[in-house]
């Protein structure tokens, strides 16, 4: 999602004219001050594309970088910055200037909510900037190191498919509408619109006859490829010309739909709690802020012989009734030094 230089333009008019600080909380949605995420992108990337920090040590660069940063957004440059978390308070996000493809995040655990500037620099010439929030980073750590701070537990019974809640939420009802041809309007990592939205019994109906589908095992270790392909199948059968996934929260966000394929019993549910009322930044329909508790989550339940994995079942629901049917783990959080190795093409494209 692009926005023109006029809207950028507008939201740094309006944060000078304020006269607020890095510090001075806003309301995440607000139309006026809130930059969304995929615009927040868009606008450092211009501003701080072609900068050098030539010379600088890595303390003094943080420093230098995060001043670029409030010039950018029209933020006055503080004295010193405080040891806020996260540093840009308002805002809800961090920087991380990048010269490998190592993140590291010191002494507090990743937020589901917070967002994650990551500026890359090549040489001593920063090159580009991703913006991205702690669900995606979950999404990238392959080393098993990262602590799931929400899981829950699936336990098949004897039916094939589970609708679990036969209406949306209240606050999703009015968007909602039973004949739109997906193949027209949009893709599936589009925002969602009102009105583009199908109601959920419809969801369950156009994904049933998943179930029973087979295909190529890519490997034990390889559950991310067995995720995309499931994501693939579920995109064409809900109506969707292509398939996309940018890895952001939820999977189709233009249906606001998380996929789960599940070949054991335990679901890992990463920083996003099912009936959280915490707002989603970015997602929002008619001003209407989305909340994790109106997601509809698509449990796939499959089988696999090292070689095929085989859909059996399917669960439909939303996040609000989400741990009626799947009881919640509890558990304690570790909090420690977290690395990330960051994929080769991370920095590549923008954030939808």
């Amino acid at each position: 999602m692009t926005n023109s230089n006029n809207e950028i333009e507008q939201y740094v008019s309006n944060i000078k004219k304020s006269k607020k600080t890095i510090y001075d909380p806003i309301k995440i949605g607000d139309p006026d001050l809130w930059i969304p995420t995929p615009t927040l992108e868009q606008l450092l990337t211009a501003e701080l594309k072609g900068s050098s920090v030539a010379g600088l040590s890595i303390r003094t660069r943080s420093k230098v970088v995060k001043e670029m940063v409030c010039q950018a957004l029209g933020y006055p440059i503080p004295a010193s910055f405080r040891r806020t978390q996260p540093k840009f308070l308002g805002q809800g996000f961090d920087t991380y200037v990048q010269k490998k493809n190592n993140l590291q995040v010191w002494n507090e655990k990743l937020s589901p909510t917070r967002r994650y500037v990551l500026i890359r620099v090549e040489g001593e010439v920063i090159t580009k900037v991703k913006v991205v929030t702690g669900v995606t980073l979950a999404e990238l750590d392959t080393t098993g190191k990262l602590t799931q701070k929400y899981q829950a537990s699936l336990k098949p019974n004897d039916a094939e498919t589970e609708l679990i809640s036969s209406s949306d939420t209240d606050l999703l009802l009015p968007f909602v509408k039973i004949g739109v041809d997906l193949k027209k309007v949009s893709s599936p990592i589009s925002h969602p619109q009102a009105g583009e939205l199908l109601p959920i019994k419809l969801v369950f109906e156009r994904l049933i006859s998943l179930v029973g589908r087979k295909f190529n095992d890519s490997g034990f270790d390889q559950e991310r490829k067995r995720g995309a392909e499931l994501h693939k199948l579920v995109c064409k059968q809900l109506g969707y010309k292509d398939y996309r996934d940018d890895g952001q929260f939820p999977d189709v966000r233009h249906q606001l739909l998380e996929v789960k394929l599940q070949t054991s019993p335990t679901i890992d549910l990463g920083l996003v709690c099912p009936d959280s009322k915490e707002a989603l930044d970015g997602l929002q329909i008619k001003g209407k802020q989305i909340r994790p508790c109106d997601v509809r989550y698509a449990i796939f339940f499959a089988i696999t012989d090292g070689q095929t994995v085989t859909l059996k079942k399917l669960y439909l629901t939303t996040g609000e009734m989400f741990f009626s049917r799947f009881p919640q783990f509890q558990g304690k959080v570790k909090n420690k030094k977290l690395q990330i190795r960051l994929p080769t093409d991370f920095f590549n494209g923008e954030t939808e």
